[in-house]
């Protein structure tokens, strides 16, 4: 008896023009999820997809590159002005921001919403160079 196979629709993301960009720049990567107002994601990208292996994928370039990428394709389904949530201490926070509202979507607010310890956890040791 031949298996059956199940059709299985694709999630419809309802896209309107305003909208949030998730920036999580950890000391490895860079993770940009731009979603519309009620969390549902319209893209994402991070400079692992784009290619960028080991130390390079912490860099300036690298969150630019997956930026770029992750915009266009929220800018063709009709997001226009974003709010962007950041967090994490990476080194592409800024350019990732620029880039964003340089491929025509607008950067209405910027919020850091990386979490701060109130003495919780013991730090790791400090790094033998």
């Amino acid at each position: 008896m031949a298996k059956r196979t199940r059709s299985t629709k694709k999630r419809v993301v309802k896209v309107e023009p305003v909208g949030r960009a998730y920036v999580q720049a950890t000391f490895n990567n860079i993770i940009i999820s731009l979603t519309n107002d009620s969390g549902q994601v319209i893209s994402w990208s991070s400079s692992g997809k784009m290619g960028f292996r080991g130390s390079k994928k912490n860099t300036p370039y690298a969150a630019q590159m997956s930026a770029e990428d992750c915009a266009k394709v929220a800018y063709d389904a009709g997001l226009r002005k974003v709010k962007v949530y950041v967090k994490g201490p990476g080194a592409g926070r800024e350019s990732a921001i620029r880039t964003i509202h340089s491929s025509g979507i607008e950067v209405t607010e910027i919020v850091d919403v990386t979490p701060m310890p109130h003495n919780g956890c013991r730090p790791p040791k400090r790094r033998r160079v």
